[in-house]
């Protein structure tokens, strides 16, 4: 199992980056994918996740400015990141999800495996 997480950086409030994520050795096409995020101090939470189909669900806190899409022939799950605030501020994971209708804090993953993240930092 690989997820190969990238795009992270440093911005401004207001700004936005996109996030990609490569996963290899699970069954991408037929997994629900979902991005988590990690503050320091604080659990891992699922913010976007997207079905096989292209349904989605988002937290409340990033309902309306990050989108989560994917391309099942590359393997890769995307997270568009538009209007970032300082509270965004995370290590960002990706992993196939249990329940792609879950969000926040206590979503099982299907892969107990993670990669190593992409750091974003929204600071002025």
């Amino acid at each position: 199992v690989q997820l190969v997480e990238s795009g992270g950086g440093l911005v401004r409030p207001g700004g936005s980056l996109r996030l990609s994520c490569v996963a290899s050795g699970i069954i991408f096409s037929t997994n629900a994918m979902g991005w988590y995020r990690q503050a320091p101090g604080k659990e891992r939470e699922l913010v976007a996740a997207i079905t096989t189909g292209g349904s989605v669900n988002y937290y409340d806190s990033v309902l309306g400015r990050f989108t989560i899409s994917r391309d099942n022939a590359k393997n890769t799950v995307y997270l568009q990141m538009n209007n970032l605030k300082p509270e965004d501020t995370a290590v960002y994971y990706c992993n196939a999800v249990k329940y792609y209708y879950c969000s926040g804090y206590d979503c099982p993953t299907l892969s107990p495996y993670w990669g190593q993240g992409t750091q974003v930092n929204v600071s002025s």
